[in-house]
């Protein structure tokens, strides 16, 4: 077994009520930035042994699916 990292993004789904990126565009807009939508998003870094980097991903894929 080899160990590996993959790195998963977890977000909301649009249309989903989301009050962090919510005050979190209107603090940049206020700065003077123009933005058409901003969503928030949770970053995870897995580490774990498999056989192959297809092993791996195919893991890590299903990991971030019933995440």
């Amino acid at each position: 077994m080899t160990a590996y990292t993959a790195t998963v993004t977890v977000r909301l789904k649009r249309g989903v009520l989301d009050p962090e990126a919510e005050t979190t565009q209107k603090a940049l807009e206020r700065l003077g930035f123009e933005l058409s939508d901003l969503r928030s998003a949770d970053r995870f870094e897995l580490d774990l042994d498999a056989a192959d980097a297809d092993e791996a991903a195919d893991r890590a894929g299903e990991m971030a699916e019933r995440l």
